[in-house]
């Protein structure tokens, strides 16, 4: 099924999505609609343009392709699929994500992670291309983020990274560990590349590059202690 966003409102265009019997829907014009893609389950969108806030809350089982940049709150909430961002995105991507993936080719705004969790099999994952902006992974309970930093001199996180992370992993592709971190985060360099090898290999699925040139820079690991007095209170181990 083909839409034409084109003077739409977002209203009206998430409704005919939905609606649709397609597993497939194409979305041509899209211009700051917001909730494409909000709580929808087992179809496959393909944007074209630029998507408004909230693109894919609550997703489930389903994806989500944006031949453009998303801007803030992409994947909020988000439970299963894949959201995949060929431009930058904005603010709070992944905002309480737990489960499914965002795979991001440039960059992202501020609180990329932010109350990101996970339980049992359920892991969500972030990854930017780019560089994101202060409090990456602020009060992040669970899941995996990585910053890969193409393109990028010097470290590519802003300030205050990890504030209050109480749980999952953040990995940096950068020799240099980020300046101001929480006490209750342990930060080292990266011995085992095979962490992030899946991760790496599907970003280049995506957006091409060379895996291997990627993987061979250092990364630095980010994770909780295990002196945090807040990681039996929001995760699972």
């Amino acid at each position: 099924m083909k839409l034409n966003a084109s003077n739409v409102s977002f209203k009206d265009l998430n409704y005919s999505i939905k609606a649709s019997r397609d597993k497939e829907i194409i979305v041509d014009n899209v211009l700051g609609q917001r909730y494409i893609g909000s709580g929808v389950i087992g179809k496959k969108i393909i944007i074209n343009g630029t998507p408004g806030n909230a693109l894919g809350a609550y997703l489930m089982d389903s994806t989500i392709i944006v031949n453009g940049s998303g801007q803030d709150a992409t994947g909020d909430t988000m439970d299963s699929g894949s959201i995949i961002v060929y431009g930058n995105c904005g603010d709070t991507t992944g905002y309480a994500m737990r489960g499914g993936e965002i795979y991001i080719k440039g960059n992202a705004g501020y609180r990329v992670g932010i109350h990101m969790k996970e339980y049992a099999d359920k892991i969500p994952v972030i990854v930017v291309g780019g560089k994101v902006g202060d409090f990456l992974g602020e009060y992040q309970a669970g899941g995996i983020i990585v910053v890969l930093g193409i393109g990028v001199e010097g470290i590519p996180v802003g300030a205050f990274c990890g504030t209050g992370m109480h749980g999952g992993k953040i990995y940096i592709r950068s020799s240099q560990i980020p300046v101001g971190l929480p006490k209750q985060v342990v930060a080292e360099k990266l011995e085992n590349k095979k962490e992030v090898e899946p991760y790496v290999k599907k970003y280049v699925k995506y957006f091409g590059g060379n895996a291997q040139e990627i993987l061979k820079d250092d990364f630095i690991k980010l994770y909780p202690n295990s002196k945090n007095p807040y990681k039996q209170l929001y995760t699972k181990n």
